[in-house]
């Protein structure tokens, strides 16, 4: 339906005139007559007050289908880190109610899911930003050291906390539920080599191995869970020979150097970030290597190389991806300006 027709439709059901409307939302008699005629559309300020005074949404006024307001909600949230609290329990509201329709369940539960956690980001940022303010002030004292353990991802001293037990639960949990499906497989082998549980995830590798899946990347777990056993020698033949057999393959070059950065060899990981990205042949292209290879310039001191490297990512978000505005290129400028500032 038409956005006029809308209006129309909204109004009479409201029991309004045309001159109540305008009253209320602050325009003249004639501007309302325009909007219901098609000669005029209301200017995108007017909006918020006529979903308000007809007590819908704004995506309501534009009739949009459930797979277009879905889609909204997504956008919305990749392009600002932070929702209005009316914005926020709008689409709160909305997507429990999908979680209703069988046609719509997996999606809404999968954008609820994305919801919570981007508010959680949001206040994970001013716990964070007021966490380091009471250590500065007091760096003698634990205070609210631990609150940067889970906002900002510092590491935990104590094995306790820093383990990745329930994660590792979760998974074998899933993993025996769907034996078949090999996505899991690797998230638990993920955990498991980060808490260098090495024997469990040489066992599930073979399971993953019989199920003839992801053998691309079957080599690589390989090496890293010789490494977690502390065989470095032998970690390192594993990648040399993978880096010789697959020599221009994007995803065998990206691990390799995902393996080198790790392990602090940070000539080797950049050289190898940067022929991942180069032989890369997928359209658009990931931000991953040059992330990596700004973040190591950065560990290194080398802050106008970041710096150049904070261009590089927002060249390929605008030219590849097309994003020309949003948090995530206000973001990058962010940082870039950072770097620059310690230059």
């Amino acid at each position: 339906m038409e956005l006029g027709k809308k209006i129309r439709q909204l109004r009479l059901k409201a029991g309004l005139t045309q001159e109540q409307l305008a009253e209320k939302v602050g325009v003249v008699p004639q501007s309302v007559s325009k909007w219901e005629n098609a000669a005029a559309m209301p200017d995108i300020t007017a909006l918020p007050m006529l979903a308000e005074v007809f007590g819908v949404t704004i995506d309501d006024l534009f009739d949009l289908t459930v797979e277009q307001r879905l889609n909204r909600i997504e956008n919305r949230m990749d392009m600002k880190d932070d929702l209005p609290q009316d914005v926020y329990l709008e689409y709160e509201e909305f997507l429990k109610d999908q979680l209703n329709s069988e046609e719509h369940k997996k999606r809404a539960t999968e954008l609820i899911a994305y919801l919570y956690w981007h508010r959680m980001q949001g206040f994970a940022r001013l716990a964070a930003s007021y966490a380091k303010d009471a250590v500065r002030m007091t760096p003698a004292e634990k205070g609210c050291q631990w609150i940067l353990n889970y906002t900002d991802r510092h590491k935990a001293w104590d094995w306790n906390m820093s383990n990745h037990t329930k994660a590792i639960e979760f998974y074998k949990e899933l993993v025996e539920s769907n034996p078949d499906v090999w996505s899991p497989y690797l998230y638990l082998l993920d955990n498991l080599i980060a808490d260098h549980r090495a024997d469990e995830a040489e066992a599930y590798l073979d399971r993953l191995e019989k199920m003839d899946a992801r053998p691309d990347l079957r080599d690589i777990y390989r090496a890293h869970i010789a490494l977690a056993r502390f065989d470095e020698q032998k970690a390192d033949a594993i990648m040399e020979g993978i880096l010789e057999a697959r020599p221009d393959d994007p995803v065998a070059l990206f691990e390799a150097a995902q393996y080198y950065a790790e392990k602090c060899d940070y000539d080797r990981a950049v050289a190898l970030y940067e022929k991942s990205f180069e032989k890369e042949t997928r359209r658009p292209r990931f931000t991953d290597d040059l992330m990596a290879i700004r973040d190591i310039h950065e560990i290194r001191g080398e802050y106008r190389e970041a710096a150049a490297d904070c261009d590089r990512i927002l060249d390929l978000l605008k030219n590849e991806w097309g994003i020309t505005e949003g948090d995530e290129l206000g973001n990058e400028e962010k940082r870039k300006a950072e770097l620059l500032a310690k230059a």
